[in-house]
């Protein structure tokens, strides 16, 4: 029995991940809590399996269909790809494009993924560098609102069909932050405030990001903070475009370039008079009615000046 060779050969090593090219492929997003069981169990099956995939890929790890449909054993090329876009939409991953380098001239591809599911405003603050709210890698949000504040609805009510613009902005704060759920009440409260700034040039999406960007880890009371950002950071209003006055209109009389005789464009071809041009014989520039003509003629171009 000592000399018994061993039944079963030994395993190859597993080949790495593939990584994609320098500067390109999986970055992971700031802020997110440290890994735990059930983290993907609010997804399909599907996207919480690649979801956990994905999780466990290192950064730089290549993102793209045909190597991630590659990478692991339950699906597809297609099931991968219809998998990326509802991660996207629940708020785990974006695809974008950048620049890298000192002199910022090289544009890369890179997909940020994120454990922790983050809303469009959250994805837009990141992406535009903008300061966004930290979350410690070893702390999850409270599952419950505290007992002093009323439990705000997951969906909140839609604005009025003939709701205005500046409320339906209002009502859509609680879609881009959960801590910014406005009631009806307070979103009456604070329309006209909201259309000011709507009426100085500002758009909806700007409106929600103003007050929705860099809020405290808790808000007791949204209203009160939305009125107080309405009010600071209302933008000045806009400078009216000077209304250039109308170009005056110049009398232009055309004269002869060989005697100056003024005429009409049509009676001077060329520039030249008749006479000139040889057509009738040259006119004497000392008669009384060429002397006539130009008295008119430098009267008229005078007033024209003046």
């Amino acid at each position: 029995m000592a000399d018994a060779q061993p039944t079963t050969a030994p395993r190859a090593p597993v080949a790495p991940h593939p990584r994609a090219a320098s500067g390109y492929g999986k970055r992971s997003a700031p802020g997110q809590t440290r890994p735990r069981p059930g983290d993907f169990s609010a997804l399909p099956e599907r996207e919480a399996f690649l979801a956990a995939f994905i999780d466990r890929l290192p950064d730089g790890a290549a993102m793209d269909v045909k190597t991630l449909a590659a990478a692991q054993p339950r699906y597809g090329q297609q099931a991968v790809r219809s998998a990326l876009t509802h991660l996207s939409a629940a708020g785990h991953l974006r695809r974008v494009q950048e620049t890298v380098g000192n002199g910022r001239s090289q544009w890369v591809y890179r997909t940020y993924f994120t454990r922790t599911a983050r809303d469009d405003a959250w994805w837009q603050r990141f992406l535009t560098g903008a300061t966004h709210p930290q979350v410690q890698p070893d702390e999850r949000p409270p599952p419950q609102p505290e007992p002093s504040r009323p439990v705000a609805h997951a969906n909140p009510r839609p604005a009025p069909p003939a709701a205005s613009p500046a409320y339906a902005a209002l009502a859509a704060l609680g879609t881009a932050d959960p801590r910014m759920i406005l009631s009806a009440a307070e979103c009456a409260a604070l329309e006209d405030l909201a259309a000011q700034w709507l009426a100085r040039g500002a758009t909806s999406a700007y409106l929600v990001t103003a007050l929705t960007a860099g809020l405290p880890p808790e808000v007791h009371s949204p209203g009160a903070l939305a009125r107080t950002r309405l009010t600071t950071k209302l933008p000045p209003p806009p400078t009216p475009t000077p209304v250039s006055a109308p170009a005056p209109t110049l009398t232009r009389i055309m004269e002869c370039t060989e005697c100056g005789v003024p005429g009409r464009p049509e009676a001077l071809p060329g520039g030249l008079c008749r006479p000139c041009r040889g057509d009738t014989p040259p006119p004497n520039p000392t008669a009384d009615h060429f002397q006539a003509q130009r008295t008119h003629h430098y009267a008229t171009l005078c007033r024209a000046r003046t």
